[in-house]
């Protein structure tokens, strides 16, 4: 198993493009060495732009760069670069519709040791709201590579979600990224599990304990949150006795509202597997808040099981 960060592989990514493309300019909010923005900094000075605590002038700078037929990444911590400049990015980029590329680092529960202030539970739901937003979030490593040099040319308003930890690659490195597309990762028989970001790994994890029980089980990664046609859903729920979604996000406004709204009518059970209506907690390490806001391949594999009309007495 390869792991990687995603972090460090985007800072990477931004430095090749930059060399490509000198239209490229990168903005950050004084989190440079986390959001690894400092690798372009580092490359290419003249092109980057330090704009200290001040997401909102941030982003509304960067939506004058795009007028100027610059392609500004503007840089920080996922809660204050959705939250923060939410008024900014909404008025004066989706509105006009610029090329505006909004890269949400640290997401969800990532960011472990600094609590509810900096963790992103509800950041997807509001990008997602946005007219003519895109919204992307990458399953590992690999996927946030080609995610970033997609969305160099692509017309109009991007939101990137990524995580702050190392995370196994469920992608190859050569994965062929399309905005919109869902992949499937296990194919299956009998139930699908449709994941996001971190947990796509978390749902291959569950895949196999559930094969084990003699349970054939799809995955299904949606990293394209919007656009996100039904018929990307329908294709792989068709068939299935139970359907699961699994996302490190708030249940209100993410997958579970994407996937269930796509199959409206269908009639196949669903479960979620997803963070409550709470914010997030400071703890010693990552997977004790996954533990404790449900996100593991147990979690997923109990969701699974319901859905499918298998009791846990059954499973052991």
């Amino acid at each position: 198993m390869v792991i990687q960060n995603p972090r460090q592989v985007y800072g990477e990514t931004l430095v090749d493009l930059g060399r490509e493309n000198r239209n490229i300019v990168v903005l950050d909010a004084d989190l440079s060495k986390s959001t690894m923005s400092c690798l372009f900094q580092n490359a290419f000075p003249d092109r980057y732009f330090e704009m200290g605590i001040a997401e909102a002038n941030m982003t509304s700078f960067a939506a004058g760069l795009s007028l100027t037929g610059k392609i500004p990444f503007v840089n920080s911590f996922a809660v204050f670069a959705s939250g923060r400049a939410y008024d900014q990015i909404r008025v004066g980029i989706c509105v006009p519709r610029l090329n505006v590329r909004i890269v949400g680092s640290s997401a969800g529960l990532s960011d472990f040791g600094d609590g509810a202030t900096h963790q992103s539970v509800e950041d997807v739901a509001l990008m997602r709201a946005l007219p003519h937003m895109t919204v992307l979030v990458p399953a590992d490593a690999n996927e946030t590579r080609n995610m970033t040099k997609a969305i160099v040319d692509f017309k109009g308003p991007v939101y990137l979600r990524i995580n702050r930890n190392d995370m196994p690659d469920v992608v190859p490195p050569d994965h062929d990224f399309e905005i919109g597309k869902a992949y499937l990762l296990r194919d299956g028989s009998d139930a699908v599990i449709f994941a996001m970001g971190f947990m796509v790994s978390k749902a291959l994890q569950a895949s196999e304990i559930l094969e084990r029980e003699g349970l054939s089980v799809r995955v299904v990664n949606v990293s394209t949150l919007k656009p996100l046609k039904d018929e990307e859903i329908r294709k792989y729920a068709e068939g299935m006795t139970g359907i699961v979604t699994a996302e490190e996000h708030s249940l209100i406004g993410g997958l579970a509202n994407a996937v269930t709204y796509g199959l409206r009518g269908w009639g196949i059970p669903i479960e979620t597997v997803g963070i409550a209506d709470r914010f997030g907690q400071s703890a010693r390490s990552y997977d004790e808040l996954l533990e404790e806001y449900g996100l593991t391949e147990h979690h997923i594999a109990r969701a699974v099981r319901q859905a499918s009309g298998q009791t846990e007495e059954a499973a052991e």
